[in-house]
């Protein structure tokens, strides 16, 4: 068990989740198949940087890392991913929301189904 390569030397276990069920989550890199998800190529793209989904569950690996099941609706693909791949949309600190000004006011929106349209 030597050869496992750790890129972080902290324990993300020895602090609490930094995401939590069903938060709103933005993925900040492309995810490609590494083998693991069922009947897709290698190397297919998974999720696309900027593509928003929903914590499914919560697990660890390695007994070092936090691995976040989330749930991607608009591709519709379930990945697990590391805190560090993504970004939350519900709670971010009021400096961001400073920051992105008038944006700010199309964060609830962004990631929730598109209204139906009212027949004629």
């Amino acid at each position: 068990m030597t050869d496992i390569n750790r890129d972080d030397s902290e324990i993300e276990l020895a602090y609490p989740p930094r995401f939590s069920f069903g938060e709103r989550v933005v993925s900040r890199c492309v995810v490609r198949n590494d083998g693991t998800y069922r009947g897709r190529d290698i190397g297919d793209v998974l999720v696309h940087k900027g593509e928003i989904g929903y914590v499914i569950s919560i697990n660890t690996f390695l007994q070092q890392y936090y691995i976040y099941a989330v749930d991607f609706v608009e591709s519709g693909h379930r990945v697990g991913m590391r805190a560090k791949e993504l970004c939350t949309l519900d709670n971010l600190p009021e400096d961001v929301l400073a920051r992105l000004g008038d944006k700010a006011a199309a964060l609830p929106t962004l990631g929730s189904a598109k209204p139906l349209e009212e027949p004629a």
